[in-house]
């Protein structure tokens, strides 16, 4: 089914022929009724799924209490959800925001605030290190830092303050830090890019470098974090902490924008009233799913079934790839990048082939589709997907 209607939407997205009007699970479906299987799960915003029972029960009843109070006044689930959200990420403090962009910023204002008062840089002086490739955000001051043209072109001028170093290259990290340096910017697992692991000693390489020159390791796990890898953090993978940790999409489990600055009560100390803020940030609404989401990931079990499903993911990329029909894949957890071999297409013409055949994914960077499916995803449908996968790349 296509979409219809007259030509008042901007034209900044170039979506597949598809208009979906309902969801549930790991499906989607059209005007028509016709389902598709997501395998993109709203770039990892719809972790649990469409429509997710515990979800959406939590925020149907929180609508008939209470939406909104602004940061004005407190509200009974606004510290329960900082409690228990600081509890399953291992931290000490949260910061709530509503989309991960705005909790990008809240990291960045944080670690120039901290930077300036507490290590002691000069005014207007604080410098953030960052990795080619990131994927941070759409606001002026992180598409300043992006290497992206598309994303960056035209929207100058930018904002000072960036040190761009190669993803991957600890040394040269290291070597980018100097006496204004107050962060490191980070994904653990480049989403953007395609979903680009890095190799194991590149984090714990970069938190030493942070450490020796009291600099602060900020991740961006607004993509990666909340059992994406098989984790509730990516970071947990190479068995690092950072100082402080953006979350964001799954966060909302689909539902509402919700995002967050968690880590150190030394670091996000240095807000203090009236020098930042949000009036729905931390919302009664956004808190009410909020909680609803750590409750799902505090037993653990979507983190191992990202693991479980993860592991069969890998084993059929490989598959393709020894066969000769993908020219490389990456994963972290139920997360994967497929790299197509030009010769053969796009990635766009594969996901329009993967949309003929019901499977919902999305390319980027020309050659290379993401596959993110919901952690809720059953064994046999996600075989299913991965079939539909196969056959799409047999046909030339």
């Amino acid at each position: 089914m296509t979409p219809s209607g007259g030509g008042h939407l901007a034209h900044n997205y170039h979506p597949l022929p598809v208009t979906l009007t309902g969801g549930e699970g790991a499906w989607m479906r059209d005007g028509d009724g016709r389902e598709y299987l997501d395998l993109l799960a709203g770039y990892s915003a719809l972790n649990f799924g469409h429509r997710h029972p515990t979800l959406v029960a939590a925020a149907h009843a929180q609508l008939d209490r209470l939406t909104l109070t602004s940061r004005a006044f407190d509200h009974d689930l606004l510290h329960p959800f900082a409690d228990r959200l600081t509890a399953l990420t291992g931290t000490q403090m949260m910061v709530p925001m509503n989309t991960g962009a705005e909790a990008v910023e809240t990291a960045i204002k944080v670690a120039r605030k901290w930077g300036h008062e507490v290590k002691g840089v000069p005014a207007d002086r604080a410098t953030i290190i960052v990795a080619d490739g990131n994927f941070h955000g759409r606001t002026t001051t992180i598409i300043s830092f992006s290497t992206d043209d598309d994303a960056r072109r035209g929207y100058g001028p930018y904002t000072p303050g960036f040190r761009i170093v190669p993803f991957g290259d600890a040394a040269a990290l290291a070597a980018a830090i100097d006496d204004t340096t107050v962060a490191v910017l980070l994904e653990p697992v480049q989403g953007e890019s395609g979903v680009v692991v890095p190799g194991d000693g590149y984090l714990p390489a970069v938190r030493a470098a942070c450490d020796a020159a009291g600099v602060l390791l900020v991740a961006d796990e607004i993509q990666s974090g909340l059992g994406r890898t098989g984790t509730t953090l990516a970071c947990e993978l190479w068995g690092v902490t950072p100082d402080l940790v953006t979350l964001g999409k799954a966060l909302g489990g689909g539902i509402v924008p919700v995002s967050a600055v968690v880590g150190r009560a030394d670091v996000l100390g240095v807000l203090t009233p009236g020098t930042h803020g949000s009036t729905f940030g931390g919302n009664p609404l956004a808190c009410a799913v909020g909680l609803a989401v750590v409750g799902l990931l505090e037993t653990g079990e979507h983190q191992a079934r990202a693991r479980e499903l993860g592991a069969r993911l890998r084993s059929r990329l490989a598959s393709l790839a020894d066969d000769g029909l993908i020219a490389g894949y990456r994963t972290a957890g139920l997360w994967a990048g497929v790299d197509v071999d030009p010769a053969w297409g796009t990635g766009r013409d594969l996901c329009e082939r993967l949309l003929e055949r019901r499977v919902l994914a999305k390319d980027t960077h020309g050659s290379t589709i993401r596959l993110a499916p919901p952690l809720t995803i059953a064994t046999d449908e996600l075989d299913w997907g991965l079939d539909q996968l196969t056959d799409a790349l047999r046909v030339r």
